[in-house]
C-alpha cells in the first residue's frame, strides 16, 4: 500500500516540476515600457572642409582657412520605472523623430536599445545606442539635498 502511495507522490511532484520552469522564463523576452520624457540636440561631431589638413606645404603658403560646421543629433531622454535612459540614434541618415510624451516599448540587447512607439507610429524597432543610464530616483534625492 506504502508503495503505491510512493509512486502517486513520486508522479505528483515530478509534474509540479516540470510546470514550475515553463511558467518561470514567461516575462524574460517581453519589452519593457517607458515614457519618451524630453528630446535635445546635443553636438555629436563637426563636419570639417579645408586645407589644414595637408600639413607644412600649405601652412607656408598661408592657406588654413576652415569650413567647420557642428553637427547636432537628437538625444532623447527615456524613462522607465526604474531607470532613465539617455539614447541616440545609430542611423543618424535616416534618423526618425519620436513624439516627446508618449510611451514607447524597448528591449536592451547587448550595446544598444531598440524602441517602438506602439499607438500611432509605424510600429517598427528602431536602434537606438545608449548614451548613460541612472535610476529613475536618483534625480529626486539629489534634488532634495
Amino acid at each position: 500500500m506504502s508503495t503505491k502511495v510512493c509512486v502517486g507522490c513520486v508522479a505528483l511532484t515530478l509534474a509540479l516540476m516540470a510546470a514550475v520552469p515553463l511558467t518561470a522564463g514567461g516575462k524574460k523576452n517581453e519589452p519593457q515600457r517607458a515614457m519618451l520624457e524630453k528630446m535635445e540636440a546635443v553636438p555629436c561631431g563637426a563636419k570639417q572642409k579645408g586645407l589644414t589638413g595637408l600639413g607644412s606645404f600649405w601652412a607656408s603658403v598661408g592657406v588654413t582657412h576652415v569650413n567647420s560646421d557642428e553637427k547636432l543629433c537628437p538625444e532623447y531622454l527615456l524613462r522607465s520605472d526604474e531607470m532613465d535612459y539617455r539614447i541616440r540614434p545609430t542611423d543618424m541618415k535616416h534618423a526618425v523623430v519620436l513624439p516627446v510624451g508618449h510611451e514607447v516599448t524597448f528591449k536592451i540587447e547587448k550595446n544598444h536599445i531598440l524602441v517602438r512607439v506602439p499607438e500611432g507610429g509605424d510600429k517598427k524597432m528602431r536602434t537606438y545606442e545608449v548614451v548613460s543610464i541612472q535610476p529613475a530616483n536618483s534625480n529626486q534625492s539629489s534634488r532634495a539635498n
